[in-house]
């Protein structure tokens, strides 16, 4: 396939593009991160000057950090789990309600329709970012390291971390358990050192992450959906030539797919390891998981008070 050349003078240096995230190089994401540099990087050639940073926390960021880090120019493009801009963006976190999507297909179509669509078009008003798509974290799981969980009374008393969401918070309150506000750089220490019992994640990240290793218990829940916008600096964007913007679109879409595609593999693969490791993976019968939806009903009267119609229409509330 012939180069197609940004425009740009003889003079003018490359476009410079770092991209960036929170995993090891191995991991769906920044696989998919190389898929979309290498994918821009073939088209443009020597007009652009595509780096990687897979994992912000070798450097000693923390992974609350990439928000500001992108906002300011630091990096180009990075992705997040959208619970960390819900204190910038509180529109947002009607996205961390719990069992708010049925399954998998629903959520995708909602996130890659009107519903994901309205989320990324708010965060580009209140913040120095061109939303270009939304990775999948997806389905999220309870591991602890004290007992099996089957329904919220079996979480009472239990500490468990939460990404920074007033929702998710509110969420595990109502499940009895205690929420702490956790970056992802201090959970491992906290749950080698027996200061947490418990933590919330995709099986994916939580054998990406060494939990496994140290919790045995694993509750298939699938309390929230979550995804990951893909957000770049608006500025830097805004100002790339026509064709390389509409590139770099094209570059996400396919990449959102297949990270998608990699999730899926990734989840099994994790509950395969899971039980390598000893682990027990609980799956919930109808009855044990209404008890989850019924105990967390009042969050959802709050959230009509919080989040405007629109909103509320879209998430079908």
């Amino acid at each position: 396939m012939a180069q197609q050349k940004a425009p740009r003078s003889a003079t003018t240096k490359p476009i410079r593009i770092l991209l960036a995230g929170y995993a090891p190089p191995s991991n769906g994401f920044s696989l998919s991160l190389k898929r979309i540099g290498d994918r821009v990087q073939t088209k443009f050639g020597k007009d652009v000057d595509v780096k990687y940073l897979y994992n912000i926390l070798d450097l000693g960021y923390k992974g609350e950090d990439l928000p500001w880090l992108v906002e300011d120019g630091v990096l180009t493009m990075a992705y997040q789990s959208s619970s960390y801009f819900t204190e910038q963006i509180p529109d947002l976190g009607i996205a961390d309600l719990p069992f708010l999507f049925s399954d998998t297909a629903t959520a995708r179509a909602s996130m890659d329709g009107r519903f994901g669509a309205t989320l990324a078009q708010r965060m580009e008003t209140k913040g120095n970012y061109r939303i270009l798509g939304w990775f999948e974290n997806g389905f999220r799981h309870i591991s602890n390291r004290l007992r099996p969980i089957h329904t919220p009374a079996d979480m009472k008393g239990m500490t468990i971390r939460v990404l920074p969401s007033k929702v998710q918070e509110r969420t595990f309150a109502l499940l009895g358990a205690t929420p702490r506000v956790m970056d992802l750089s201090e959970l491992l220490p906290a749950i080698k050192a027996g200061t947490l019992d418990a933590q919330e994640n995709p099986f994916s990240n939580t054998t990406t992450y060494g939990v496994h290793k140290f919790h045995k218990f694993h509750t298939a829940s699938n309390h929230f959906y979550l995804s990951r916008p893909i957000f770049f600096n608006k500025t830097a964007f805004d100002a790339w030539p026509k064709e390389l913007q509409d590139e770099m679109r094209a570059a996400v879409t396919d990449a959102v797919a297949f990270q998608r595609e990699l999730h899926v593999k990734e989840e099994e693969g994790a509950m395969v390891e899971i039980k390598k490791e000893g682990g027990e993976i609980v799956e919930l019968t109808p009855a044990e998981h209404q008890k989850f939806v019924d105990a967390v009903k009042p969050i959802y009267g709050e959230a009509r008070g919080q989040f405007d119609r629109e909103l509320l229409s879209l998430a079908k509330l």
